[in-house]
């Protein structure tokens, strides 16, 4: 730990933000000056379906042996003669079989590598009773599902992670715990912070949250992205944080990427819904206050999180199958390619039911077609094209894996039998089905939840705090100004905004930040609600049936858009161009917003 003027800072790096992110990132952290945690966060929602399965392959699997093989196991005696401890929910579905492949790798340096685990969000003995129970699913109230259960895990907290860091652990391997909980816990066991001591965990929780997606917070994924340099070397976040629940978040030196106000609250809003009651299992968040300053080169100060107890529940996910998916990905070139495309893609669907009714097999669970290349994501807002070079993407959903693989095969055959100028696409070389998996949230008590913690195999003493008592009514909306200046003229969002997005399950969020305060009521007056849906008609489920929910962000000069029953699924299962809602973020920037004369002048100027 290094200290300023005399107060401790404790600096996090956020070295991973999934499992597959780059190699890139423990070189660079190691070369921070007293770096004390690195934070690998390893499960998004769709990483616990892959979990299972090679679980299923091998029982003492899975984890992915990738987090030794890749991110660690190289720097194993630096990170211990460094006394740097990292942290991580890279153990899946088996934390104590990635934990025992740590210390084993250790041992062959002759390294004794202390490695705690924390168990207990599994919850496959309860399945049985929640069944029985009627439990519904939280956002579209369907039933328990009746078959075979993947995988069904409660999003633990950050305090078992700190008990494991109080008993000594070099290393704290999770199952499934909220992201932001890699960065809270290591807090917690430095700054002694208590369980009702309700704005520090939300403030710690903000820097979590800042920090668990890699370099999304230093450049990755911006708006400007003109503005960010050497994508190929950027820079992982470091979280520079304090006693008082502040933190700066920077980057390693001579590396690419960029840390602004801007960086921050575009990662501050992803994937959140109502940021003043974003729910975590230690704290009920308030982030409409966090204030963000630019006090240096790539160095954004974060402060003014508050907290609300927590409620006194778990969020649970549960996996499991939901049939076999075959994906065609087919380049068409030349004169009419679009037209060409659609054609096709007809055809292949046709052709291909007309085989399923042959061999007395039920049609098609779900057909989805797009045209890539000719705007198909922006629907009735599509720019006139008539592109040379389209790739065409049909998707097909069927119970039996041998049917979806049927069209793998059949979509191949286009390249002799449709249009001309059709090729060949590297994905036939693929698997021609792969299966699918749904996802099912719903919240359970937590006194049905029993957490454990162990140090190298000896348990440790843990009890959750019971300090529930969040109540909705006590969240105070602020008050918003009305727009002081007649707008008579429009400009493009993106003049006046950064936006980013993400999805969660069946909806997605839109956080759109001012890029000065004054442009801030000009925004929410165009962006209302109803105008957002409009906007984003092509994009829900029912698009008659389009909602739209906003929340005023004031401390970043934000607002938050979540867009429900919306993307197809998610990114698991749906079959559009943008499954994970990545790309609805730009959308938006391109939505007229009226402004006054003299601001469009100014902003063309």
């Amino acid at each position: 730990m290094s200290h300023k003027n005399g107060q401790k800072v404790v600096k996090i790096g956020g070295a991973s933000g999934a499992l597959n992110d780059s190699v890139i990132a423990v070189p660079q952290l190691l070369r921070v000056p007293g770096m004390n945690y690195l934070a690998f966060d390893y499960l998004g929602e769709g990483a616990m379906g892959l979990m299972r399965r090679l679980k299923e392959a091998d029982p003492r699997s899975g984890f992915l042996p990738d987090f030794v093989n890749l991110h660690i196991g190289p720097y194993l005696s630096e990170l211990k003669s460094r006394g740097i401890k990292v942290i991580s929910n890279a153990g899946g579905l088996n934390p104590e079989g990635l934990a025992e492949m740590i210390r084993q790798r250790g041992r062959e340096i002759n390294l004794d590598i202390k490695v705690a685990v924390v168990t207990g969000d599994d919850l496959d003995e309860l399945v049985p009773e929640l069944r029985e129970n009627g439990t519904c699913e939280m956002f579209g109230g369907e039933p328990f599902p009746d078959g075979p259960i993947g995988s069904i895990n409660a999003y633990l907290g950050a305090f078992p992670i700190a008990a494991a860091l109080d008993a000594g652990a070099d290393m704290v391997i999770t199952g499934r715990v909220v992201d932001s909980a890699l960065i809270l816990g290591p807090l917690i066991h430095e700054f002694g912070w208590q369980p009702d001591d309700f704005d520090l965990l939300a403030a710690g929780s903000a820097a979590g949250h800042l920090l668990e997606c890699g370099t999304q917070v230093t450049g990755g994924t911006f708006t400007d992205w003109q503005d960010v340099p050497d994508w190929a070397n950027i820079g992982f976040p470091v979280g520079e944080c304090h006693a008082d629940g502040t933190c700066v978040i920077t980057k390693p030196d001579e590396t690419g990427g960029l840390v602004s106000v801007g960086t921050v609250a575009e990662q501050l809003l992803y994937e959140v819904s109502d940021p003043q009651a974003y729910m975590l299992p230690d704290v009920v968040c308030d982030f409409s206050t966090v204030k963000l300053e630019q006090i240096g080169e790539n160095r954004v100060r974060v402060s003014g999180a508050k907290g609300h107890p927590p409620t006194d529940q778990y969020k649970v996910c549960v996996t499991y199958d939901a049939g076999w998916r075959s994906v065609a990905l087919i380049p068409i070139v030349g004169i009419d390619a679009a037209a060409k495309a659609r054609r096709t893609g007809e055809a292949l669907l046709e052709r291909t039911s007309n085989i399923l009714r042959n061999q007395n097999q039920p049609d098609w669970q779900l057909t989805h077609v797009e045209v890539i290349g000719a705007e198909a994501s922006y629907g009735d807002k599509a720019r006139p094209l008539n592109p040379r070079e389209v790739l065409l993407k049909i998707v097909v959903d069927h119970e039996d894996p041998a049917c979806a693989a049927m069209f793998g095969r059949e979509q191949s055959t286009a390249i002799m039998n449709m249009a001309v100028g059709t090729s060949i696409a590297p994905i036939v070389a693929a698997p021609r089905a792969f299966p699918l998996t749904e996802m099912f949230l719903f919240l359970i008590g937590k006194d049905r939840v029993q957490t454990h913690v162990t140090l190298d195999g000896k348990p440790i003493p843990f009890e959750e705090a019971d300090v529930a008592g969040f109540n909705p009514d006590s969240i105070e909306r602020p008050a918003t100004s009305a727009t002081a200046e007649s707008a008579d003229t429009e400009v493009p969002l993106i003049d006046l905004a950064w936006a980013r997005s993400g999805d969660k399950g069946r909806l997605f969020n839109v956080g759109v930040i001012a890029r000065k305060p004054e442009y801030l009521p000009y925004i929410r007056a165009s962006l209302t609600e109803q105008a957002v849906a409009d906007w984003y008609r092509e994009q829900f489920d029912n698009p008659g049936k389009g909602r739209v929910d906003a929340y005023d962000v004031p401390g970043c000069h934000a607002l938050n858009f979540v867009v429900h029953d919306a993307q197809g699924g998610g990114i698991n299962m749906s079959p559009r161009f943008d499954a994970a809602a990545k790309t609805m973020g730009q959308h938006l920037l391109e939505m007229p917003v009226k402004v006054p004369v003299d601001l469009a002048r100014s902003l063309a100027g």
